[in-house]
């Protein structure tokens, strides 16, 4: 069956030179984006009830973008004047680049990862004697623990954002050839404001292999998967699936 529409559960791309435009031209279909979940801030009273005191940590785990966002609106919310000389320890480049947002950053200590949180290991170790704050969600990847226990390092977790689930309900009688996940969330979510869902004709479409495990968990095929040696980016997997199943268009 050939795709016409496309829906993808994350925020619309905000550079215009992004991969789905260039799909959307090359193939000429509609893609639709759409976020199947969101993340919302805990308030630093909830943050000083799990025993958070900010004052006692030298170092930050930076995961995320969020977690950036999130660590320094909660030190703005409780007057804590971030010090010169904290550690940041970013899991990625683009997380360490986004960190300008909130520092100077000639004058700070950044340690930046490769891609995947094991990359900050070696980092991590050379700086084993500090306290590390890990601002997180509260639905934390467990190779984060993993790693950090392995480094027996002394590191806390504090939840500081939450991954909520968004009302879909407008989305009720709209079709879509491929709908397109990136996270377990993602997919509880569908089902959650579609609890009699049918998968039928509709392609999924699914990132990385905890998405593909809920995904199968909930009864769906799973049509298109990334990453793979191939198709290292669901970009490259949905025009791969594309370009056959639209053949003789």
């Amino acid at each position: 069956m050939k795709v016409k529409t496309i829906l993808v559960s994350q925020p619309e791309p905000k550079v215009e030179n992004s991969p789905y435009f260039e799909l959307q031209q090359k193939h000429k279909v509609k893609i639709d984006f759409r976020p199947f979940i969101h993340v919302e801030g805990v308030s630093a009273k909830d943050v000083r009830s799990q025993k958070i005191d900010l004052n006692n940590f030298t170092a930050i785990i930076l995961n995320s973008k969020n977690s950036v966002d999130h660590f320094f609106r909660v030190a703005e919310e409780m007057r804590y004047k971030v010090p010169e000389d904290l550690k940041y320890f970013c899991q990625s480049e683009a997380i360490a680049f986004y960190l300008q947002k909130y520092v100077v950053y000639r004058k700070r200590k950044i340690y930046v990862g490769q891609k995947d949180f094991i990359d900050l290991s070696p980092l991590i170790k050379k700086y084993k004697d500090e306290k590390f704050l890990l601002p997180a969600s509260d639905q934390l990847n467990f190779d984060v623990p993993q790693t950090l226990n392995t480094l027996k390092v002394d590191w806390t977790q504090a939840t500081f954002y939450k991954t909520v689930m968004s009302d879909l309900s407008d989305l009720a009688d709209v079709y879509y050839d491929v709908l397109a996940f990136f996270s377990p969330t993602g997919i509880k979510s569908l089902f959650k404001n579609f609890p009699d869902f049918k998968q039928n004709n509709t392609r999924i479409a699914v990132f990385g292999s905890t998405t593909q495990k809920e995904a199968l968990e909930h009864g769906l095929r799973i049509d298109i998967l990334a990453p793979t040696p191939e198709t290292p980016s669901m970009t490259m997997a949905l025009e791969k699936y594309i370009a056959d199943a639209n053949k003789g268009k």
